[in-house]
């Protein structure tokens, strides 16, 4: 929205949203323009928000919108959230408005306004996460009234405009000191600071225009989704208000630990036991995959921590168009316990029979205690 790099300054900020804010300012696009000119304010407004909060900034990098958002977990008070008026950012708007924003600068409260994003985890099965799947969430939301199409005003009757704000909802007073005269605005005790007056409120809803209702809502898990990745259902969630559209349901993954895989990225790391003959003779063994067995010669001589690689056999791409990951297999030589008089006797006579010069890592490691210790 500001039109800045990721690695921009704070003041590389600061001058991008200085620019478009006195461009959009509601006073300086009257007509026509006016409303075109307050939505896009208004997202310069929240944009800089963010931005300029070194701690809200970081959760956007990380998690987008949904990482500042308050029905998201993220603590971000959206454009009626500033506290009163528009707070930090009255030190760049009085460089070019003259003191700050006075009664000029007010938002209409009756302009289109987005619904809440609502923010619900689901918990994923490993192989749900790898290849993707639907599923369905119970979502509790807040929907336009139908009794009284969203107006909150008894059906056959209509909301009048605040004869106190004059439909602003804002009050401004003026209070004259020694140092000249100071302008404030608050929100409108009568209308509540929604400029509107309704003498008959639905009784379906109270007057709100909404009412809160669950919905079975179906979601497409993508192949190859990560925990705490977040998928973005479009205006699934929260009414807006006065027209305007509804929020975002962000969906956030929770993927479960599986008994022998662990991901690392689109990855899949297995450990893979095998028998101390298997490892010195070689043998072929199935090994398992997220897609089923394959078979693997294990040569011989195998040492444990070796690692194989299986090309293609790790995780889905997100959006990779069929590309995956590989999965790599480590192998442990696993030494038999608890043998019996007659296995360690041939195990004794095997080891007579075996030259020193076999054993070529011990060979290496004694060599190297020998020179270590002259």
């Amino acid at each position: 929205m500001l039109g800045v790099d990721k690695s921009a300054s704070a003041d590389e900020i600061k001058k991008a949203y200085r620019k478009l804010a006195k461009k959009y300012h509601p006073d300086l696009n009257p007509g026509d323009k006016a409303k075109a000119a307050e939505e896009k304010f208004k997202e310069a407004s929240e944009a800089y928000e963010v931005l300029s909060d070194a701690e809200k900034k970081q959760r956007y990098d990380q998690f987008g919108h949904a990482g500042v958002d308050p029905q998201a977990g993220g603590g971000y008070g959206g454009f009626g959230g500033f506290g009163g008026g528009f707070g930090g950012f009255e030190d760049i708007f009085g460089s070019f408005f003259g003191g700050g924003f006075g009664g000029q600068s007010r938002r209409n409260p009756n302009a289109p306004q987005k619904g809440r994003d609502l923010k619900y985890a689901v918990d994923l099965t490993f192989e749900q996460a790898c290849f993707g799947c639907e599923i369905e969430l119970n979502v509790t939301r807040m929907e336009k009234c139908e009794t009284c199409s969203g107006s909150g005003a008894e059906p056959g009757t209509s909301a009048a405009t605040c004869s106190v704000c004059r439909g602003t909802g804002q009050v401004t007073t003026v209070q004259r000191t020694a140092f000249g005269s100071f302008q404030s605005s608050r929100p409108c005790s009568t209308c509540g600071g929604t400029g509107k007056v309704i003498s008959n409120p639905c009784k379906a809803c109270r007057g709100d225009g909404t009412v809160r209702k669950s919905r079975k809502i179906k979601v497409k898990i993508p192949a190859g989704i990560d925990t705490d990745q977040i998928i973005s259902v479009s205006s699934q969630a929260d009414a807006g208000k006065n027209g305007g559209p509804n929020g975002d349901l962000l969906v956030v993954a929770r993927v479960r630990r599986h008994k022998i895989f662990v991901r690392q990225g689109y990855d899949i790391m297995c450990d893979f036991p095998i028998t101390f003959v298997e490892a010195a003779l070689g043998a072929e063994v199935q090994v398992p995959t997220i897609d089923g067995k394959v078979t693997y010669n294990i040569p011989e001589g195998t040492q444990t921590g070796t690692v194989f690689r299986l090309r293609g056999k790790g995780v889905p791409k997100l959006h990779g168009n069929g590309n995956r990951g590989d999965q790599y297999v480590t192998i442990k030589v696993e030494t038999p316990k608890n043998l019996t008089e007659k296995q360690k006797e041939i195990l004794r006579q095997f080891g007579d029979t075996v030259e020193p010069a076999k054993y070529n890592e011990r060979k290496s490691f004694l060599d190297k205690m020998k020179e270590f210790l002259k």
